[in-house]
């Protein structure tokens, strides 16, 4: 699986998790581009991407990513 492949999975899962179909994901995407995105939803937004991708994250990963580009790269080494 490559980048490309994980952002449409991601954008799916950005779209059900917070209830909106006109979310366009990119690499440089940050919490701030999206006005549904915050802590309680990234909460549920990190539980959907560990379901789905069959991972766990730690709490360190997760506060280093500064958009959705580097979330991707932590999908890519699990």
């Amino acid at each position: 699986m490559n980048r490309d492949e994980i952002l449409g999975q991601l954008t799916t899962i950005f779209h059900d998790e917070l209830d909106n179909d006109e979310i366009v994901l990119h690499f440089e995407t940050t919490a701030d581009d999206i006005e549904e995105w915050d802590s309680l939803s990234h909460i549920q937004l990190i539980v959907a991407v560990e379901k789905a991708f069959k991972v766990r994250f730690t709490s360190s990963e997760i506060q280093s990513w500064n958009n959705v580009g580097e979330m991707i790269d932590c999908i890519l080494k699990k």
